[in-house]
């Protein structure tokens, strides 16, 4: 519909929007945009935690995914709420920097709302609220590191901890003891240290799937793994010591690009033709193997008789290998990736101590080990099906983006819902140094910290008011800040001692971002949703 402003101009309204269009202002749009914060809310609390629950997300053309990763389920959701969706970016991004706390970045956003909106209904002012909010956010992240304990980024055993703690929320604990061990390992040797830092890149670690076997067969390689065969059944399967050519143009001749006729009289002419193409591919053959190289990574085609060559020459060729492990195979062999047989120089090649290809499951695959750079890493997954192996990516993608936050920034804190109750605690001492709304706004982000606690208990079957109330009670001591709800019996417990922690940088950035996302939502009350364009003209019957 179109919008009227209340003046009208000869008697005629005037009109601001396009035909179509629509607009909610004042307390319609904050109940609507509040409204939709809380259904994300209640659409991911059943997922918290390890004892949560996990959802089947059935695409528009019948693809399935099986998860409970909160960033998951935000983005296969098909959210089409603007408000939501800013959400889910909230999400994204909580995953891309830190790898965790995904699930609580929407909760919290969504308790902070339902509790603002407690406090509109009390007549406190959005401004006020936004304030109080800002506020209690900044005590909170600037109390964290008074919980927060040091750790060795090369102890091992404390990484494998936090990787648990990271892991256990969506796998098997048996599955996510090897999970562990395996992240830890690599991301431990993918580590560089610069400046007295270290640093990780994430993309030396290679994630390749194959279905077939169980979880338990996955394992890490010194290396970069090719889902592709030998081209030729006559080339070396195994090959040490190897000179690698990584070429990105084709081993064949190529057609014209214009159509063209060529008129043939005799055979004699037609000899010579396949004579000079055969010349021209094996001058191209011989420049490449000419260089020294004695394994060929071709990321387009290999004719027929550029194998047979090759072969020949002892060489083993790979081919249409994809352009992000091209990528990784020249970080891994030191060699560049060249666009002609002319640039296939011996500085050119990338060297690895083995490249072998092996059967798994019921396909053929390239191994290339032994690399001049150390620091690349694959990773094979193993899974029964095609959908856990889909969870066991997210999870390893996950865990592997959560250490690295951890070696860049070495603080750890207590997890089962202590780090949340302990700040909580903070919050509602704090309280006292504000007055009117400002303060109810605080005391509202003290209780919507405490909502991830009892949305933990509650997804573990256990009675979430006695959960609360007896982990209160722990925090009150000074010895308690750690304590945390045991999801077996209910009661608080040290999880430092009992080894369930997480990176202080995932808390800081998830209190950071559901503080920031709850008061730009706060902050709009008036939303203009533009006109859908016009559906496409229906086509007569029998067109």
């Amino acid at each position: 519909m179109a919008v009227a402003i209340p003046a009208q101009i000869g008697g005629q309204p005037v009109l601001i929007l396009k035909e179509g269009s629509s607009r909610r202002t004042g307390e319609e749009a904050v109940a609507n945009n509040m409204l939709a914060a809380k259904v994300v809310g209640e659409l991911l609390r059943p997922s918290l935690g390890p004892r949560g629950m996990d959802k089947m997300l059935v695409g528009s053309v019948g693809d399935v995914t099986v998860t409970k990763s909160g960033v998951t389920i935000l983005s296969e959701a098909n959210i089409e709420h603007p408000v939501a969706k800013m959400i889910v970016e909230a999400s994204k991004s909580q995953d891309k920097e830190v790898g965790d706390g995904t699930t609580s970045v929407a909760i919290l956003t969504s308790e902070l709302l339902r509790k603002a909106e407690d406090l509109i209904r009390k007549k406190i002012h959005k401004s006020v609220i936004t304030s109080g909010y800002f506020l209690a956010a900044e005590s909170a992240v600037g109390a964290l590191p008074s919980m927060a304990v040091k750790i060795d980024p090369e102890d091992k055993g404390a990484l494998r901890k936090i990787a648990f703690t990271s892991l256990s929320t969506g796998l098997a604990e048996s599955t996510s003891k090897l999970f562990s061990e395996i992240a830890v390992d690599a991301v431990s040797e993918a580590a560089e240290k610069r400046g007295g830092k270290f640093k990780v890149d994430t993309d030396d670690i290679q994630i390749v799937k194959k279905e077939g076997k169980s979880a338990n067969e996955t394992q890490l390689f010194r290396g970069v793994i090719l889902d592709k065969e030998v081209v030729h059944p006559n080339m070396p399967k195994r090959l040490e010591d190897c000179k690698i050519a990584l070429i990105d143009f084709a081993l064949e001749i190529e057609k014209t690009e214009i159509s063209a006729e060529i008129k043939i009289k005799t055979p004699e002419v037609l000899r010579k033709m396949r004579e000079e193409e055969a010349k021209t591919l094996e001058d191209m053959v011989k420049k490449v193997a000419g260089s020294g190289a004695n394994v060929v990574i071709c990321q387009k085609g290999i004719d027929e008789d550029a194998q047979h060559l090759l072969s020949n020459m002892n060489v083993l060729a790979v081919r249409r290998v994809k352009r992000s492990d091209m990528e990784k195979l020249a970080r891994a062999t030191g060699g560049k990736i060249v666009s002609n047989a002319e640039e296939v120089r011996a500085d050119a090649l990338g060297k690895a101590g083995l490249v072998e290809e092996r059967k798994v499951a019921e396909d053929k695959m390239v191994f290339v080990e032994k690399c001049a750079n150390a620091k690349s890493l694959s990773i094979l997954l193993r899974g029964e099906t095609e959908k856990l192996l889909d969870e066991y990516e997210r999870a390893m993608k996950s865990v592997l983006t959560t250490l690295a936050s951890v070696f860049e920034r070495n603080m750890v804190v207590a997890g089962g819902g202590a780090v949340e109750a302990e700040l909580a605690k903070i919050l509602r001492r704090r309280a006292t140094r504000f007055s009117g709304g400002r303060q109810l706004a605080v005391l509202g982000f003290a209780d919507a910290l405490e909502e991830l606690a009892i949305v933990l208990s509650e997804n573990a079957g256990l009675n979430p008011m006695a959960s609360l109330t007896s982990l209160r009670a722990a925090h009150k001591s000074p010895k308690g800040r750690y304590f945390g709800i045991d999801l077996r019996t209910g009661k608080p417990v040290d999880m430092l001692k009992r080894g369930f922690i997480e990176p202080l940088v995932v808390k800081e950035r998830y209190i950071r971002a559901a503080s920031e996302v709850a008061n730009m939502i706060l902050r709009i009350d008036d939303v203009v949703i533009a006109s859908k364009p016009p559906p496409p003209p229906k086509q007569p019957e029998g067109y």
